[in-house]
């Protein structure tokens, strides 16, 4: 049975979501369409580029993404906090990024001044759009409308583009959000559409490679206009220091852990696979084989929330359920 959107995404529990959209009749609308033979890859840089425009709109951070052909990953942190601290001005600049205004607000942008009546108005709407800019629900809407309707116009047709509401996964700790990632950025690997990390086009972790590999070829001669970065800055960065606003790993261990992960699923990969295990899996207790296991069944392994044991009792009683898919 279906259940409410307020019952799966609970910031209490948790910052980080795993969501997932398909194509409608599973067609290869964004990649190669063996049917008709056209290919529709641009349409893959055109959902990247909008969920980094909507990533700088809403308090809503990208840890990471990949675009299949008829299909999309997104791992996502709600950053409720800073929507808290924006301004009246900076909540109405953000919305008024993505829709039209309202009379009263253009209104009080213009003039100023307004009587009470029509400042409690003013600010009961503010509040409501507040709310939305840390919604994943609203997040997914701008993103979702907007390919469909780019795509269907492209294509001089109408009708669905998407399958149906996108799916959700809440990310309970450390050893969920960590394999989920690596489940997100190998997508491609297993699919056989790549054979190696750099080659997955469309992939946070091909982003996050160029950059660093950009950085390792500029930092000792930067430019008077362009100082290089290690991490790109559309993506949630990592670091070991226990920053609320950023991944809670060293990217160098994720790079690591990542690469090894995808040598052990993909059997068919040349190259030599080092027996040595990262040693990010020692330091967050993860077993080698069950890891592995995470990471090419991890959508199939939980339901709408994923985690440990104990997370998971404790978050299904937490929401009145008795157990959540994974416990066993």
């Amino acid at each position: 049975m279906t259940r409410a959107r307020n019952q799966l995404i609970d910031l209490n529990a948790t910052p980080y979501y795993h969501v997932i959209n398909r194509c409608v009749r599973r067609s290869f609308l964004c990649g190669n369409d063996p049917y008709n033979n056209k290919n529709y890859d641009h349409r893959r840089q055109w959902l990247i580029k909008r969920i980094k425009f909507l990533s700088s709109v809403f308090s809503i951070n990208i840890a990471a993404y990949a675009i299949m052909s008829n299909h999309y990953h997104l791992v996502l942190q709600v950053d409720k906090g800073a929507v808290d601290s924006w301004s009246m001005n900076e909540v109405i600049d953000r919305w008024y990024q993505l829709f039209n205004g309202h009379v009263l607000i253009d209104n009080y942008l213009v003039h100023g001044a307004c009587s009470q009546g029509e400042m409690i108005q003013i600010k009961a709407l503010i509040q409501c759009w507040r709310e939305r800019l840390y919604d994943i629900s609203w997040f997914m809407k701008c993103l979702n409308e907007h390919i469909s309707r780019r795509a269907n116009k492209e294509d001089q047709c109408t009708g669905k583009f998407w399958e149906g509401r996108f799916k959700s996964q809440a990310l309970l700790d450390e050893t969920a959000l960590l394999s989920c990632m690596a489940y997100v950025d190998l997508n491609p690997i297993r699919a056989g559409a790549a054979q190696s990390l750099e080659q997955s086009d469309f992939t946070s972790i091909q982003e996050r490679i160029k950059q660093f590999k950009s950085y390792q070829q500029h930092k000792n001669k930067p430019k008077p206009d362009y100082h290089p970065h290690v991490q790109p800055l559309t993506l949630l960065p990592f670091t070991a220091t226990g920053d609320s606003k950023a991944l809670p790993f060293s990217y160098a261990d994720y790079f690591e852990l990542v690469d090894w992960s995808g040598r052990h699923i993909d059997p068919k990969k040349n190259g030599y696979i080092s027996d040595n295990e990262p040693k990010i899996l020692d330091a967050l207790v993860i077993d080698s084989d069950a890891w592995l296991q995470s990471v090419k069944e991890f959508r199939r392994q939980y339901g709408n929330f994923a985690g440990g044991e104990f997370r998971l009792r404790d978050c299904a009683e937490m929401h009145g359920r008795c157990w959540y898919k994974g416990v066993g």
